[in-house]
């Protein structure tokens, strides 16, 4: 499967957001998205997630035109800014919720995905009381636990620690394994480079000329 990109461009209150990005991700790759703040990167993620609509331009996932011949991605995870939940479930119980949304997993693929991003599935705090390194552990979890074919990432080590960046990282490299196309925004510059098979820049909504391809051979 892969992600088409041609010739998107959003103009919000007559300003342009994005101009004129055109990109192609295929399924196995993480790909990162590196930027100033304001430079468009969030943005391209709303508009891959179907959150937007371009103003110009289409998104292609696999042959079906998004915003056409569907309202979301089929198979995607998304994590774009602050995570939320509700506050007086615990964190089991607010992705049980939303799992139940699709049907497609069950109590132990919700508790085995907490665990692999160093969550206690039994833990009886309410999501209110989680530190902002919890909350950002249960956003990604969120994002991950269906195993999407389209798994899209704002920031996703903000808030965590030493062993939650490895444990994420972890995840990260498995889904790619298993034939995800992983979608990352990081201001972190050697996160981005380690995670990354490419990675594009954006500034001021342009996509600059040509993707920095990592050799990670030894």
């Amino acid at each position: 499967m892969q992600i088409e990109i041609n010739n998107l461009s959003k103009i919000i209150r007559g300003i342009p957001v994005l101009e004129d990005i055109n990109l192609v991700f295929k399924s196995g790759n993480i790909y990162g998205l590196r930027g100033k703040n304001g430079s468009g990167k969030t943005m391209l993620m709303r508009c891959l997630s179907g959150l937007i609509l371009p103003t110009k331009g289409r998104i292609l996932i696999g042959e079906k035109e998004l915003g056409k011949d569907m309202a979301f991605p089929e198979s995607i995870g998304v994590l774009i800014e602050n995570p939320s939940f509700l506050p007086n479930y615990t964190g089991f119980k607010n992705l049980k919720l939303l799992a139940s949304l699709k049907g497609r997993i069950n109590d132990e693929k919700i508790s085995d995905t907490l665990e692999k991003v160093g969550l206690n599935p039994e833990d009886t705090r309410k999501y209110k009381k989680y530190s902002l390194g919890m909350k950002q552990r249960l956003g990604i979890a969120c994002a991950i636990m269906e195993d999407p074919e389209i798994i899209i990432l704002d920031e996703p080590i903000n808030a965590l620690d030493e062993n939650g960046v490895a444990l994420v990282k972890k995840q990260l490299i498995e889904l790619k394994k298993n034939g995800a196309i992983i979608i990352v925004a990081c201001h972190d510059k050697e996160e981005l480079e380690f995670l990354s098979d490419e990675i594009y820049e954006l500034y001021d909504g342009r996509l600059l000329e040509g993707g920095v391809t990592n050799d990670k051979t030894p």
